[in-house]
């Protein structure tokens, strides 16, 4: 948009609501998916670890918004036959109730923010808004709320959402950039969050992580450390011999493109041991290595996670997106671009041939529970999705634009109310059918 006036920019955004009108973003259309549900997840897991593809099957059986999380294919198939505003943001992509979460901040203070990037690409800033409108109606279902209160969470979801936009596109483009959220503490399930986020410092990780080490001999630790990766399987293995030599290796190519500060930091860390670690839902099956280092000494430990990043769900819609190659830049960088604020040691990296994410393990991190969710905690909590959503395109996108097409009423707020309950309908649907294929024994 540059050499654009503010005014053609807004306008742009209001031409946009003839390709596509406010009130109709309340459609869906299961009939036009190019595939069923089953083959699209089946598809969505080639390269995985064999062995791991039937838990995740079996975590996303358990409960229809386990399901969702694990089906990010499915919906960005059903998101690309739907008419599209064309309006171009930073996507989240994966933006649902639980990818929110707290962690610390470069400067150690703990902030709330979007917080998983895996499916991040550069697509029509709506389908953050369709996903995390169906994970709205979900998670209430599931937390007890009736219908009405899950309508009305959508509603101040993206009503929150419309607010805030329009209020960037009033600020000065450097304000806007660095605007912070706040009164956060406030709302309950925020404050859960950041009350585990407070707790999981990086001594109770080691704690929770680490275990005394072996013998002499029976192991792979370096530099004589006195603890190794506690073995809870299959959710945390230790890795030896030319795997774990593999994983290390890695860490040449991290640390150049990290930034000479950062460089400095790491290199007052010793790799110490290597573990593979199943993660999430959407995530199992993918290669997930964490390595434990020691500072200054056993009482300071650093956990980075090195986490494989396969194309993004959306890509095969997305022919303009033009993403970096390598998926683990891809991710980092969409993460920087819509976060307010990111780990001081997010970067990427490659091993065998596979694209990885690397970032901090559990520093300080929390996320919120479905049972926060009960009460008022739903209605609240939506608004602050609303915010931080709109604050992470603002950031990415143009604020002007997006406002422009948005206006001042209420239509777009009740037609993503409409699509949230339709989308959750169906994925009940599609979760049953993987039930179903289950107990034939014909999982996907």
């Amino acid at each position: 948009m540059q050499g654009t006036t503010a005014e053609e920019r807004r306008a742009l955004g209001q031409a946009r609501r003839k390709q596509v009108g406010r009130q109709q973003h309340d459609e869906l259309k299961p009939k036009a998916r190019h595939s069923p549900a089953l083959a699209l997840l089946a598809r969505s897991m080639h390269g995985r670890v064999p062995a791991l593809i039937t838990l995740k099957y079996e975590l996303m059986a358990q409960s229809p918004f386990g399901y969702f999380r694990g089906a990010v294919a499915v919906m960005a198939a059903d998101l690309s036959v739907l008419p599209s505003t064309g309006i171009v943001s930073q996507l989240c992509g994966d933006a649902h109730v639980r990818n929110l979460g707290a962690y610390a901040a470069p400067d150690g203070r703990l902030v709330f923010d979007i917080n998983d990037f895996d499916e991040t690409i550069r697509g029509p800033f709506e389908w953050d808004l369709k996903r995390m409108a169906a994970s709205l109606v979900l998670a209430g279902r599931e937390s007890g709320h009736k219908s009405a209160t899950t309508r009305q969470a959508v509603v101040q979801c993206i009503e929150r959402y419309c607010t805030q936009m329009r209020a960037f596109a009033r600020m000065p483009a450097l304000e806007a950039g660095r605007y912070q959220v706040h009164r956060l503490g406030g709302i309950k399930p925020v404050h859960a969050a950041l009350l585990k986020a407070e707790r999981a410092t990086p001594q109770h990780e080691l704690e929770q992580l680490t275990c005394p080490a072996p013998p002499s001999g029976s192991g792979s630790l370096k530099n004589g450390a006195t603890r190794c990766f506690r073995e809870v399987k299959p959710t945390l293995t230790r890795v030896t011999g030319s795997q774990a030599a593999a994983v290390l290796a890695s860490l040449a190519a991290y640390r150049q493109m990290l930034e000479p500060q950062r460089q400095h930091l790491l290199s007052f860390y010793r790799p110490v041991d290597v573990a593979f670690k199943v993660v999430g839902t959407g995530s199992v099956g993918l290669r997930d290595y964490c390595i434990y280092f020691e500072g200054n000494g056993p009482g300071d430990p650093l956990f980075l996670q090195i986490k494989e990043e396969p194309a993004s769900a959306y890509m095969a819609y997305l022919p303009d997106a033009h993403p970096p190659h390598d998926n683990g830049q891809r991710v980092a960088e969409g993460q920087r671009a819509m976060q307010m604020q990111s780990d001081p040691f997010l970067g990427w990296t490659h091993i065998g041939g596979r694209q990885y994410l690397v970032r901090q393990l559990n520093d300080h991190k929390g996320s919120i529970e479905l049972d926060d969710l009960k009460g008022t905690g739903l209605e609240a909590y939506a608004e602050v999705c609303g915010e931080l959503l709109a604050r992470g395109h603002a950031r990415s996108g143009d604020p002007l634009v997006i406002a422009g097409y948005l206006g001042s009423g209420g239509g777009f707020a009740e037609a993503l109310a409409k699509f949230g309950a339709l989308y959750a309908d169906q994925t009940e649907k599609d979760w049953e059918e993987l039930k179903r294929s289950r107990k034939v024994g014909k999982m996907p």
